[in-house]
């Protein structure tokens, strides 16, 4: 009997937020109301740092929109961030009409490089958006020390990073401006479509809430909820239709409880495929520094130099044999608009261009069993030796 087809990812949903989103459509307010609400409270409060404001938004690409919006990015400026990341991360700068300068990863984390960044900074440098790559957490020390000395603001995309700790200290609570973290279908908690934009400048937080809807003066949850005639708003700014209903913060609310837990479990399998993996001519991810938590987002492997297949011909027998996998990522030179607009070549980004050439990610999700995971270890075996 042939196995089922092992998916890359599935999201775990429970009873408890197929409750919760039955009450609020039962409820009459499915769009963003006291649900949202309590999800950013309770985000908050996740994060332990109660000088922090949660803003809750329809996704991470939309936040890191606000974010930088919110500090000032625009027409004339830089952003650097990594090439070794989704296009989201980047788009979001020209946007905004600003400018954006790509980076080389350090080849053993497949983060940003810190020693790139500082090298590529000019005085048009106004921001720098390091990415948590696959849960493990950038070298923020090192990066928030080169925002200090040259004046920059640090939005960090953490998309990859709940729950990711760096020097013991959780992603999001960090001296950053802003942290922005996703919930799309397949990241570490759920709400479908959304994310959350995290900072503890009181005038950021104001600007973003203004922005994410429409930049009306008055939220239409306030107008909709008084009790007494308050129909009245301004428009201030030409804001973004950004926010989160509360359909998906539904979800939010009880993902956001099992959070501690998926990312036990997520160790757990990463624990798993380290032993299963042994001794195959693949680098296996790096391990979190001692004491800290690494999400275990991704489980990118990296064929060694040494393997006999390559790794579009290992994806497809993985493929073959009922396994999902995916690729983190297409670096962003390689891409016509990034690469045409900017004049890029593969050789200026040597270790994400190896790193590209050389990496597939494995099913990582809650829901897997360890037999599922021996089960991925057994056909990678097959097709590194056949």
């Amino acid at each position: 009997m042939t196995a089922p087809f092992l998916p890359f990812a599935l999201p775990e949903i429970g009873d408890e937020e197929i409750a919760e989103v039955v009450d609020t459509l039962r409820s009459g307010w499915v769009t963003t109301g006291p649900k949202a609400r309590r999800f950013e409270a309770d985000f908050t409060a996740f994060l332990g740092d109660h000088s922090l404001q949660s803003i809750a938004v329809n996704s991470a690409t939309a936040g890191l929109h606000l974010a930088l919006e919110a500090v000032g990015v625009g027409p004339g400026d830089e952003v650097i961030t990594t090439t070794h990341t989704f296009t989201a991360t980047a788009e979001v700068v020209r946007y905004l009409g600003a400018d954006v300068k790509l980076v080389d990863i350090d080849p053993a984390t497949l983060n940003i490089d810190p020693a790139a960044i500082e090298a590529a900074i000019t005085p048009r440098t106004k921001c720098l958006i390091p990415v948590h790559y696959g849960g493990l957490a950038a070298d923020m020390t090192a990066i928030l020390g080169i925002a200090r000395r040259h004046g920059l603001k640090v939005v960090e995309d953490a998309a990859h990073a709940l729950p990711t700790t760096h020097r013991g200290q959780l992603v999001g609570t960090l001296g950053s401006d802003a942290t922005v973290f996703s919930f799309y279908a397949n990241k570490t908690i759920t709400t479908g479509e959304g994310g959350m934009l995290v900072t503890r400048d009181p005038a950021l937080a104001e600007r973003a809430k203004v922005m994410r809807l429409h930049g009306m003066s008055r939220d239409a949850f306030d107008r909709f909820t008084a009790t007494v005639p308050s129909w009245y708003y301004e428009i201030v700014a030409p804001g973004f239709k950004y926010n989160l209903t509360d359909i998906a913060a539904a979800l939010g609310l009880h993902q956001l409880k099992r959070a501690r837990g998926f990312q036990r479990r997520r160790v757990e399998l990463a624990a798993a495929y380290r032993e299963a993996l042994a001794g195959l001519p693949l680098v296996l991810p790096p391990e979190p520094a001692a004491g800290d938590l690494h999400a275990w987002h991704l489980y990118a492997v990296r064929l060694a130099d040494d393997a006999q297949i390559g790794r579009d011909a290992f994806i497809e027998a993985l493929f073959a044999a009922g396994i999902g996998c995916s690729v983190h990522y297409i670096p962003l030179h390689l891409h016509p608009y990034w690469r045409d607009r900017y004049g890029l070549r593969a050789e200026q980004f040597p270790h994400s261009q190896h790193a590209y050439e050389r990496t597939l990610s494995l099913p990582l999700y809650t829901r897997m069993g360890d037999a599922d995971v021996h089960r991925v270890a057994e056909a990678a075996r097959a097709a590194l030796r056949a």
